[in-house]
């Protein structure tokens, strides 16, 4: 994982949504998209934690349960790498059926907040041009 790589990686304590749960679907998310690609290293446990500003035993329980999916394998005396199991890539669908979740928390938080569609998409673009 390259530093910017790790940039991109963004973690919100006041979400609701566990850390550990957070980094998982980001990697897995990486992965699917092949930002991420077979045998590239991940950071330390440590060293991502401290980017991160969290707790290392979270850091470490995301990297033991993607090592149990079989999204990352550890490597003696190397830490984690993306597994050489992954496909080479997810189809658009898969990969919209990981992103459904965030969509529909965005339309759910939209309605109550009485905001228009037109609005949201509004926003959506200009952030995802930014």
């Amino acid at each position: 994982m390259t530093d910017s790589q790790l940039l991109a990686l963004e973690i919100s304590p006041s979400s609701g949504v566990p850390i550990y749960r957070q980094l998982m679907d980001q990697v897995r998310r990486m992965i699917a998209s092949q930002h991420l690609s077979p045998g590239d290293p991940m950071p330390s446990v440590r060293h991502l934690a401290i980017q991160l500003a969290v707790n290392p035993m979270t850091i470490s329980k995301a990297y033991s349960l993607m090592e149990a999916e079989g999204l990352l394998e550890r490597q003696r005396g190397k830490g984690m790498i993306v597994s050489s199991a992954q496909p080479a890539q997810l189809s658009e669908k898969e990969r919209m059926g990981l992103l459904q979740p965030s969509i529909d928390k965005v339309i759910s938080d939209a309605k109550q907040l009485d905001l228009d569609l037109d609005q949201i998409l509004n926003v959506i673009k200009q952030q995802f041009n930014a």
